[in-house]
């Protein structure tokens, strides 16, 4: 087979969306793929020629990009919300010329309330699909285009919003969180339509514009687009690819995440700031308080303090404590990838592997992040802050909900409050909350991607579960009953939601490949369409029904 010219930059820069030709050699099964129907092409190695054709166009993905980096689609600054809005319409933009239909849905909720009373409108979630044939399965993608903050000053090698790349590495907010994965899915489609390939499957997209600051609007969205005849309606897989590899080099596939519920503590002492040499001893300082109740809620080695956290807790089995043994994980490249090589003697809280990751995903934590309202700024200044609030968040495990843990933070705050003896005024404020999610590796959904992931990197993909939080695992499948799969693409030292943020140029082509050989796994899965069938799983009775097992029935349906 005849190899692929490299594009030089001047030809990737005036690109645009022209479709470009593919010749093959004497061996190959055509001359042009241009000009064969859809669908009629057959490769030897199914997908050798569509891994080629991804690598002929890295440098298209990686300018590609960059555009949408340079847009500032930070869900948390209220005067960028314009930026969010114009990074759904430029990925609505791709989508309509790369063939789909596409539709930027009102959000339900329409406005976002902001602390001062005042309001500014919610972004749009944007629908998109491709294909829609009833013998196909149909496989749905999430992902999110709005980012975290992001500024010079916080700390940033480069300018966060400018694409940089240093030694493969794509450095740049939202690279890899969530605007490269989540493009990645235009850019196979993309690479299908050029290579005159059949999807596999139908594909529905569901990509929102606030997942940054709650999600506001998704779990309305989700449970209204989940009834009968609705966009979610005939789902079969969801696929969400927002979250890392447990390591820099080995690929895995997510079956558990943590809940979250995220508070705010808050003490009032005045009408305004004072001066610490005029009125200080004369009044009762709030940032005193506010620091004394914080204190109370963790220790240092990490134990929760509040009551009734860790009544739900399930007891760890030994089965669970095995499944550990043969994760590729190594406590010293931790160590130094979450930079505190340097700062002390004993510098993680757990010495083995399987405490560690049992800590980092299967008991819940509690986690200070900072003070509202207190001076921050470079210098000093003697003020007593008025107002201030703290900010923490807890992790939840299975089994723990999200209001019955507002309720145990809210009345150990309370009393830690009561004890204090302080005139001033305290409030507790619980904010966004999230059940934690937990799926089977033993789905079908997760062994077509478990095939993909083996096919693309050479390796099979460990099993992991994760400490972080992505609510909307939780919500699609509560809405629609089907199965969510979490198939990361990026490495454990990506940085998302912290400085220097970067994709590896490797690891954003290699998505596109995986993405496209787990559509064709997925195609492969036997059976009836799982949004046609609602079946329970099969007893044990079913199973004794003759023919049953050696016919790998796997419901109903089909015996």
């Amino acid at each position: 087979m005849s190899a692929f010219n490299k594009l030089s930059l001047d030809a990737v820069q005036e690109e645009g969306f022209k479709p470009l030709r593919k010749t093959f050699s004497e061996g190959g099964n055509r001359n042009n793929v241009s000009a064969a129907a859809p669908g009629s092409f057959k490769f030897k190695d199914e997908l050798a020629d569509f891994y080629k054709y991804i690598d002929y166009r890295e440098e298209i993905y990686v300018n590609r990009l960059r555009e949408a980096v340079a847009i500032k689609s930070v869900s948390a600054w209220p005067d960028h919300r314009n930026e969010v809005i114009r990074m759904l319409e430029w990925t609505k933009d791709w989508t309509e010329k790369l063939g789909g239909k596409v539709e930027l849905y009102e959000n339900p909720c329409k406005v976002q309330q902001m602390d001062d009373g005042t309001t500014i409108p919610l972004p749009p979630i944007m629908l998109g699909s491709f294909g829609d044939d009833p013998k196909k399965k149909t496989v749905c993608v999430y992902g999110h285009l709005d980012v975290q903050p992001a500024l010079l000053t916080d700390g940033w090698d480069t300018e966060p919003f400018e694409l940089t790349e240093i030694d493969g590495k794509l450095f740049g907010r939202g690279s890899t969180d969530d605007k490269g994965p989540a493009l990645s899915w235009l850019w196979m489609v993309e690479a299908f339509n050029e290579l005159k390939m059949d999807l596999p499957v139908n594909i529905k997209m569901i990509y929102e514009g606030m997942e940054e600051y709650g999600s506001e609007g998704m779990f309305e969205t989700v449970n209204e687009l989940s009834k009968p005849g609705k966009f979610l309606a005939n789902v079969d897989f969801f696929c969400i690819s927002d979250n890392y590899w447990l390591g820099r080099n080995k690929p895995c596939l997510t079956y558990g995440l943590r809940g979250m519920a995220y508070f705010e503590v808050g003490v009032e002492c005045s009408t305004k700031d004072l001066h610490s040499g005029v009125y200080g001893g004369s009044v009762h300082e709030a940032m005193t308080d506010l620091i004394k109740l914080m204190s109370t809620l963790t220790e240092t080695d990490g134990t929760i303090n509040v009551a009734g956290v860790m009544k739900d807790v399930a007891p760890v089995t030994e089965k669970e404590k095995e499944s550990y043994e043969t994760i590729d994980f190594d406590l010293a490249n931790y160590a130094e990838e979450v930079g505190v090589t340097t700062i002390g003697e004993k510098r993680l809280r757990h010495n083995t592997k399987r405490d560690l990751l049992m800590a980092r995903w299967r008991f819940p934590t509690l986690s200070l992040h900072g003070i509202e309202g207190a001076f921050s700024d470079p210098g000093a200044k003697t003020v007593i802050p008025r107002k201030v609030m703290g900010k923490f968040s807890l992790r939840l495990v299975p089994d723990q909900d999200p209001k019955q843990i507002a309720a145990c933070v809210t009345k150990h705050l309370n009393d830690e409050f009561a004890k204090l003896g302080s005139p001033n005024k305290m409030w507790v404020k619980a904010h966004h909350g999230a059940k934690a999610w937990l799926s089977s590796t033993d789905h079908p959904n997760y062994t077509a991607a478990a095939s993909a992931v083996e096919k693309v990197y050479g390796q099979k993909p460990d099993m992991t579960r994760e400490g972080g939080s992505i609510p909307i695992a939780t919500w699609l499948e509560d809405a629609t009953q089907m199965n969510v799969l979490l198939l990361p693409v990026g490495a454990c030292d990506d940085m998302a939601h912290s400085q220097n943020e970067k994709f590896d140029r490797k690891n954003m082509v290699a998505a596109i490949k995986v993405l496209g050989c787990y559509l064709h796994e997925v195609a492969k899965i036997r059976g009836p369409k799982p949004s046609d069938c609602r079946c329970e799983p099969l007893t044990m009775e079913d199973m004794m029904i003759p023919g049953a097992f050696a016919r790998g029935f796997r419901c109903k349906c089909e015996i």
